[in-house]
């Protein structure tokens, strides 16, 4: 959609109206320590062609890389119908739907994203989306917190395995709310928590239990035996989960007898590209007793006075979102484009579709794991079955091989050393349906001079010097 900006006699009229001399007179309530300057890298006045050809030579400076890294956003096909449709002008400049006479598309995409989403999680009800999985979970757990109705607690237990942003993320925000989050050890053989683990800290009551699916090292949690124990002490449990594994794995509905109570999660796995990061979007789905607490937008479906099927957004008013504390949430939009892009892409793959899409995923990891591992001094850092990712202990430091990689364009994976220090050397790596098998061969092979280089005290090109 083309977009004409204001000319300078356009912008000097307005402030002119306004009387102010310029637009910074506007922000000049900001302190000047405050202030984030200049873009001295952005070039001003160029014509729309050098523009083009100037971002065109930065993206070939970021070169073509293998990327085997995964920790959370992936690289999958995105068929190319999805983002043509996805941006046509009826979709990509709709705003919230509150005027549903004049909305009746974007509702019923919304209502479609909707029933999707609980078909994945075998849940009653989901919301029309959140920001991203990380905000997604932060409201699961004051969701959840709210919710309990049998248990008067504000702890909340949360395993460590979960996503590391992901726990800073509801860090940042429940702890205003005095909320607390207690972080369980993981089993440093096998990458999950343990029951055993959970019983030392059950002492005293707690509210919820967050269960990763796939956690963060790809590693598959004993969900069923998580969400009884959870249950028999009347806690809430909140699935945290991969909507592309869920085509493949028991979704959180059926976990253990009774089922999770809130799945959340991120849907950037849907047809959403990496983008360098977002926009993405989150997913929240409940159980029906616990709709009310639910935040973010709903759409339903009902018929008009001739019996005709018509959507809307129910049960939420947009007053209940701007009510400060008393509101069930301070999330006031959906990120809207992302869902009819999600939407349109598990409409296109199908069931069939995006099951295949995850056994192809899952098929690469092994076969990238078992090929790096053949590589001398590497292995695998835990014993359980996987799903997307696994986590390698490399013989050389994680930081200083991945930097080697880089500078060969691959990609080579997540050091894990960073966020759990007690695993360096290690590096979570990812294989989805887009890397081939001479992209495997190769990584392997960069992987091997590297490590191999590192063990004999010759530095490789883009390292520092690097010690085995």
């Amino acid at each position: 959609m083309p977009f004409i900006p204001h000319t300078q006699e356009d912008v000097e009229a307005m402030l002119a109206k306004i009387g102010v001399d310029s637009i910074d007179d506007l922000f000049d309530e900001i302190p000047a320590e405050l202030l984030a300057g200049g873009l001295d890298g952005i070039p001003s006045g160029l014509s729309e062609m050098e523009i083009t050809r100037l971002m065109q030579a930065r993206a070939r400076e970021d070169g073509q890389p293998l990327c085997f890294i995964g920790a959370g956003a992936y690289e999958h096909h995105i068929p190319a119908a999805v983002w043509q449709i996805t941006t046509r002008g009826e979709f990509y400049s709709a705003y919230t739907p509150y005027q549903a006479e004049a909305s009746q598309g974007t509702l019923q995409v919304l209502y479609e994203f909707q029933s999707m989403m609980t078909a994945l999680t075998a849940l009653d009800v989901s919301n029309a989306s959140l920001y991203d999985g990380a905000s997604a979970l932060a409201e699961a757990v004051l969701m959840a917190v709210r919710a309990n109705r049998k248990v008067n607690s504000k702890r909340v237990l949360m395993p460590r395995t979960v996503h590391p942003s992901y726990r800073r993320t509801v860090q940042s925000i429940v702890r205003h709310q005095g909320i607390e989050v207690v972080e369980i050890p993981f089993d440093r053989k096998g990458g999950h928590t343990s029951l055993a683990q959970l019983e030392a800290l059950a002492g005293d009551p707690f509210a919820a239990l967050v269960i990763p699916q796939p956690n963060f090292f790809g590693v598959l949690e004993d969900v069923d035996a998580l969400t009884d124990w959870a249950h028999a002490r009347d806690a809430l449990v909140i699935g945290v989960v991969n909507p592309v594994a869920l085509a493949l794995l028991s979704p959180p509905g059926d976990w253990g007898s009774a089922g999770a109570d809130i799945a959340c999660g991120e849907g950037q796995p849907l047809g959403i590209p990496l983008a360098s990061g977002g926009p993405y979007l989150g997913f929240l789905c409940c159980k029906q007793p616990y709709l009310r607490q639910l935040p973010g937008r709903i759409a339903g479906k009902t018929v008009d006075l001739d019996g005709k099927e018509g959507y809307t957004l129910t049960l939420q008013a947009r007053e209940q979102h701007i009510r400060r504390s008393k509101a069930t949430s301070n999330i006031c939009t959906n990120q809207g484009l992302l869902v009819t892009a999600a939407t349109i892409h598990m409409a296109m793959l199908g069931a069939d579709g995006l099951e295949g899409v995850a056994a192809a995923c899952h098929s690469n990891t092994a076969k990238l794991a078992d090929m790096l591992c053949a590589v001398p001094g590497v292995e695998p850092l835990f014993d359980r079955p996987c799903f997307h990712e696994r986590a390698l202990r490399l013989p050389a430091p994680a930081a200083d091989v991945l930097r080697s990689l880089a500078a060969h364009d691959i990609l080579g994976g997540f050091d894990l050393g960073s966020e759990y220090p007690e695993l360096e050397p290690a590096v979570l790596v990812c294989a989805t349906e887009m890397r081939t098998d001479e992209d495997l061969a190769a990584f392997r092979d960069e992987l091997a001079r590297v490590i191999g280089d590192a063990q004999s005290g010759t530095p490789s090109a883009g390292a520092q010097v690097v010690n085995a």
